[in-house]
């Protein structure tokens, strides 16, 4: 028998959370199959078979396990099952041209009768483009009635089914990454002296260069040009001319950075995550968006690394995908500094005496007034706010006139 223990993820990792497995118990398994997953305080893990055998299954679901503790034993004594071999000869078998057309013939459905349907009914589901036959009726003889529409449009809809004044109640366990992200804003909140100051950005230029040139950035780069590279492009420009914005407390001193690892928050179905872009200042607007793509599907999949989750020196939080027009995003401790994105909405403005309608978003720069002024955080939202409304300004880190004239 071999032991399948929790490995040592991280130095700071001690306990992790046995969310699932993903084989049953007394299955044959092949070397490096993926036995379960693993939550930790930052992300999951797969934890693969070290031999070939048949498994036994010890912790259970959901349990929190200390590093070493045992998961699951797989016996490499026991022969492959013979019905993995006839399965495969059957497979041979019907893998052949006469074969797949007899199966498709006999799989063939038999023509079903239209169900009943009431008239309201009928055309709720009309109007939702679904076919009578995907829902189930409750009425006499399966006659298809209101409420069984509405509450197949709902659970379509991911909704969960609605029940007259329902006093019900559910209680889950919190995961180990949500437990983790609150402690953490609770600390971050009580720890830090944050301010908010805003400010909002014309996006007329950055629309324009998206809508002319995304189709060929895409076709070159295989990425799409998105915000979050002009974003992350400003910031970092902005980082180097107020190096305070880019450092933390260490005990009795400030830590500043010469570099600009920028930490993207992450929506995933476990939670927020922040992973980290190593080095954003000198990688080029494609090499950003393909490293943000790259975090994001990882993040959604559960795939990020301690190292891709750790070591940021400034966040950028985008709530505007989710619609928020306004919000005071939390500091991501140790950093000392993070900018929120939020919904471009077109509104009224007044530029050179007229009023005209711009596509305008509001940002704002949560800060630890422990190191940032008030002068220096003002200062950096501008900086980034004419960046963005002056694209130009994103390749030299300057107005190329004041470049030009040496100013």
């Amino acid at each position: 028998m071999t032991e399948v223990k929790v490995p040592a993820l991280a130095e700071s990792i001690t306990e992790v959370t046995l969310s699932r497995y993903l084989v049953k118990d007394g299955d044959y398994v092949e070397i490096d199959q993926p036995l379960c997953e693993l939550e930790t305080d930052k992300a999951s893990q797969e934890i693969p078979s070290p031999v070939a055998g048949v498994v036994k299954l010890v912790a259970t679901e959901g349990a929190d396990l200390k590093v070493g503790a045992v998961i699951c034993l797989v016996d490499e004594t026991q022969a492959r099952p013979a019905t993995a071999k006839s399965a495969e000869k059957v497979e041979k078998i019907t893998d052949t041209p006469a074969a797949k057309q007899i199966t498709d013939e006999k799989q063939k459905p038999a023509a079903e009768p239209a169900p009943h349907v009431t008239p309201v009914a009928k055309k709720i589901l009309e109007e939702a483009s679904v076919k009578l036959s995907e829902v189930k009726g409750s009425g006499i003889g399966g006659k298809i009635t209101k409420e069984d529409a509405l509450r197949h449009l709902r659970a379509k809809a991911g909704m969960p089914p609605r029940e007259a004044f329902s006093r019900n109640e559910r209680r889950e366990k919190m995961t180990r990454l949500r437990k983790t992200i609150s402690e953490r804003l609770v600390y971050s909140k009580n720890s830090t002296a944050m301010l908010t100051t805003f400010n909002e950005v014309d996006m007329s230029a950055i629309n324009y260069i998206r809508e002319k040139y995304g189709e060929s950035f895409k076709k070159k780069y295989e990425v799409s040009l998105g915000m979050m590279g002009f974003f992350t492009r400003a910031v970092c420009i902005a980082l180097e001319k107020f190096p305070s914005v880019n450092a933390y407390i260490e005990e009795n001193e400030i830590v500043y950075h010469d570099y600009c690892d920028i930490s993207i928050a992450v929506s995933t179905p476990r939670g927020l995550v922040v992973p980290v872009i190593r080095n954003a200042e000198s990688l080029t607007l494609a090499e950003i968006e393909r490293k943000i793509k790259e975090l994001a599907v990882k993040g959604r999949e559960g795939q990020l690394t301690m190292e891709e989750m750790t070591g940021g020196t400034f966040t950028i939080s985008n709530g505007g995908v989710f619609g928020s027009l306004m919000s005071t995003p939390i500091i991501n401790p140790p950093q000392t500094a993070i900018l929120g994105m939020h919904k471009v909405q077109e509104r009224p403005v007044v530029i050179n005496g007229q009023i005209t309608v711009r596509p305008m978003m509001y940002v704002a720069l949560s800060y630890d007034h422990r190191i940032i002024d008030g002068k220096e955080s003002v200062s950096f939202l501008v900086t980034v706010k004419e960046l963005l409304e002056n694209p130009q300004r994103l390749l030299l880190g300057a107005d190329p006139v004041e470049l030009l004239l040496d100013m």
